[in-house]
């Protein structure tokens, strides 16, 4: 009796146990089928936690854009949506608009945002396909080969346009140019976040516009998005997904009669007639590197050149439980403003790494649990430090834009109005963890 062939998935994110889910389900028990996961969990860089009682995640936060979402439609089908027991983030459903505040402890009201916030929105617009003469000109004209450049130059137009424009007064030491383009830097660091790009000069401006998202709003699951990932893991019989078992070697040979070998580092192994690769793009380009020894023989190299050539970054998640001393409604969904981090205006206590980060938020209105974002080094620095660290920063930041405007350099002795602290701290890792070396990947 022939033997059934054997296909062996190397992953159980999301689309490991997708694919999966359509082989078994659409088998008819033709083949042998198995997943292995070299962690001790299910999902990849989706991962539903939980922070003082709050549901939070850890990565994949948004289905992006419902209509003909299969992740919203799995959702509506299993009542994931609004489900929950328990309360959740949900950043999609915050009714506050956030306070701006620049170093300082300058709140900035709309007149000031405005302008940059519509210009940094065009020209994005613009990069993502959707046509306006002036910046398409420009953009001819100027041969932009990257997003930050293109942004850059479109800053420079508007100063140019705006040379008549009354310099400010009271707001200390900014002048109305070092303000806008702490503005437009805010609006930049979350590009930053969405991308997973450490530099938006980083990321090709040719192929912006091929970037597709679902239409209609953008919303988050009540129950967790790992309900999704337990919906497709659900079908599947208890024996087809082993966990905690590492890939050391994928050695493939076709003269044998199973061609794959799959090494573990344990030291066993498993033969299989097929293999689909399901690891993050992080871990491919560790594996393609002469070294590693992950391939054998080595991918060829159209696709290792391939491989390389795309993009990786980091982003991180850090999520901050307030102290008691406050009560959740006196902290506001913060949009923060910095001086560069060598600018001799700066506040010196506020770290270069939170300088690169534009937000901090309730994870839904007057929780006590904050959310704020950071990519690239910053990201990478958030992991290595420990939560003392973290929450002394935060801390001394918050407080300073907060307080009372200070109409001088600020300096390493503080005396600020308006005291807020922090008593813990929850943080994603996906820049050092050994399984997934980053978050997601763009085009370079």
């Amino acid at each position: 009796m022939a033997k059934k062939p054997r296909i062996v998935i190397i992953g159980a994110g999301m689309a490991g146990l997708t694919a999966a889910n359509k082989l078994y389900t659409s088998s008819n028990d033709l083949f042998e089928l198995f997943v292995v996961e070299g962690g001790t969990r299910i999902g990849g860089r989706i991962n539903t936690s939980e922070f003082y009682g709050d549901r939070v995640e850890m990565g994949a936060t948004w289905i992006h854009g419902i209509k003909g979402s299969p992740v919203h439609h799995i959702a509506q089908q299993i009542n994931a949506l609004q489900g929950s027991d328990k309360p959740w983030e949900c950043m999609d459903g915050l009714l506050d608009e956030p306070k701006t505040i620049a170093e300082g402890g300058f709140e900035l009201n709309g007149s000031m945002i405005e302008p940059i916030s519509t210009l940094f929105k065009n020209l994005m617009d613009f990069t993502q396909g959707n046509e306006a003469s002036k910046w398409c000109s420009m953009s001819r004209r100027l041969g932009n080969k990257s997003i930050g450049s293109f942004l850059r130059k479109g800053l420079d137009v508007y100063w140019d346009s705006c040379k008549d424009h009354e310099e400010l007064k009271g707001y200390g030491k900014w002048s109305r140019e070092l303000l806008e383009e702490a503005i437009f830097a805010m609006y930049e660091n979350t590009q930053r976040t969405y991308t997973s790009a450490g530099d938006l000069f980083s990321l090709d401006y040719e192929a912006e516009s091929e970037y597709r998202m679902f239409p209609g709003e953008e919303i988050t699951i009540g129950n967790g998005y790992s309900s999704i990932i337990e919906y497709l893991a659900s079908v599947l019989p208890r024996d087809v997904i082993q966990l905690d078992r590492k890939v050391a070697k994928i050695e493939w040979d076709r003269c044998d009669s199973r061609p794959v070998k799959i090494h573990f580092l344990d030291g066993s192994f498993v033969l299989a007639d097929h293999v689909i690769v399901t690891v993050s793009l992080g871990v491919l380009k560790a594996g393609i590197c002469n070294d590693s020894g992950l391939f054998s023989p080595p991918l060829p190299s159209f696709k290792t050149d391939a491989i390389s050539r795309l993009g990786y970054g980091v982003v991180n998640k850090l999520f901050l439980r307030l102290n008691g001393n406050r009560k959740p409604e006196e902290l506001p969904s913060l949009q923060m403003v910095f001086h560069r981090s060598d600018s001799e205006l700066r506040h010196k206590k506020i770290p270069w790494w939170m300088r690169r980060t534009a937000t901090l938020s309730p994870i839904y209105n007057n929780a006590s649990v904050f959310l704020s974002w950071f990519a690239g080094k910053e990201a990478l620095e958030l992991e290595r430090l420990s939560n003392e660290e973290i929450i002394n920063a935060v801390t001394t930041t918050v407080s300073s834009l907060l307080s009372e405007p200070h109409n001088e350099i600020m300096s390493d002795s503080d005396s600020n109005g308006f005291e807020v602290s922090f008593v813990d701290v929850l943080k994603s890792k996906w820049g050092s963890d050994p399984l997934f070396l980053g978050s997601y990947s763009y085009v370079a």
